[in-house]
């Protein structure tokens, strides 16, 4: 029986801090499930840094020279998190029987991908690593993201509640998922759309050990732009809706000046009239904005612009799998 290869990708953005605990951590845990003969002694850790503009290029070329279980892509520039995922998933895919990502911050357990092991030998090719409670988070962060998963389920767009991008996939999992092409990648509501046996794992958020969150609000709201442009076309249905009350409302307002006219009580309404100019020249603005978000969406995808250029890698030579396992169940 062939032991599978376990990579575990971890993308990085401006990390320098954080990445040598990161790594005891990841290694301690990796060289734990070989000794345990659970994965391959060909199992690698792959760092993904995503155009970082501090030194963590630098530390991981350092880390990696030093371990050849650490492996490691340096992107030509920042293409964001999503991205860097799938750089790494791409990377890792013709060495890696099981892939496992994870961020850099290890605020999500590590040590649960040993759960995660034991689902895919289970007979899951996909395993979501989902937070039990987020007690490290303020109250705005908690509250907004509770919203976010929230209103992405009444758009209908299946997700995961409570997942991030802390998952395993199988390596035929991996491939079926290179097959999406778009360029908007928003992986939490793609990897669902993958199909085959999945399960859960449940852990609980931790603080961040060193380094700044790299989600600031401006960042937040995008990434759920992305999200919910990317799946749903209820916004678009919902500016509709939105033009047909304005017109039900303006035929009220017809009846009522014509009334108003003909019993001689019309008077003059200069504040209604210029609140009324107000408030249905930013709902038009607002609902254009809304649909040039979704053009901008096809713009992007017909230029079909590759999603990321690798500059430089580093332990990442000869494929460590010997074969593709097919034969999942």
């Amino acid at each position: 029986m062939i032991t599978d290869v376990l990579y575990i990708v971890v993308p990085c953005f401006n990390e320098q801090e954080v990445l040598p605990e990161t790594n005891a951590r990841l290694l301690a845990l990796l060289n734990a499930l070989v000794e345990a003969r659970r994965v391959s002694p060909l199992s690698r850790v792959l760092y993904v840094d995503d155009g970082s503009t501090d030194g963590t290029w630098s530390v991981i070329n350092t880390i990696s020279h030093g371990h050849e279980q650490v492996t490691a892509v340096k992107l030509a520039a920042n293409v964001g998190h999503q991205n860097a995922l799938v750089a790494g998933l791409e990377a890792a895919l013709p060495h890696a029987h099981i892939m496992v990502t994870i961020d850099a911050d290890l605020q999500d357990d590590c040590e649960v991908i040993t759960q995660m092991v034991d689902r895919y030998e289970a007979g899951c090719d996909i395993v979501y690593g989902v937070r039990r409670e987020r007690k490290t988070d303020s109250w705005f962060k908690h509250t907004t993201a509770q919203a976010f998963y929230r209103t992405m389920a009444h758009l209908g767009v299946k997700t995961v509640y409570n997942h991030a991008d802390f998952r395993l996939m199988s390596s035929r999992a991996v491939a079926q998922l290179m097959r999406y092409g778009e360029r908007n990648m928003f992986l939490r509501g793609i990897v669902p759309l993958v199909g085959y046996r999945s399960d859960c794992v449940y852990y609980d958020r931790t603080a961040r050990t060193a380094g700044v969150s790299k989600y600031p609000l401006g960042k937040m709201i995008s990434f759920a732009v992305d999200g919910i442009t990317s799946f749903s076309i209820k916004p678009v249905r919902m500016v509709f809706s939105l033009g047909l009350i304005f017109l039900f409302i303006a035929f009220c307002m017809l009846v009522y000046v014509l009334i108003a006219y003909f019993t001689h009580r019309a008077v003059s309404g200069w504040a209604s009239l210029i609140l009324s100019l107000w408030f249905i020249g930013g709902c038009v603005l607002m609902s254009l904005g809304v649909v040039g978000e979704y053009i901008g969406k096809i713009y992007i995808e017909v230029k079909g612009r590759p999603r990321y250029n690798v500059e430089q890698t580093v332990n990442l030579t000869d494929p460590g799998k010997t074969e593709l396992r097919t034969d999942r169940n």
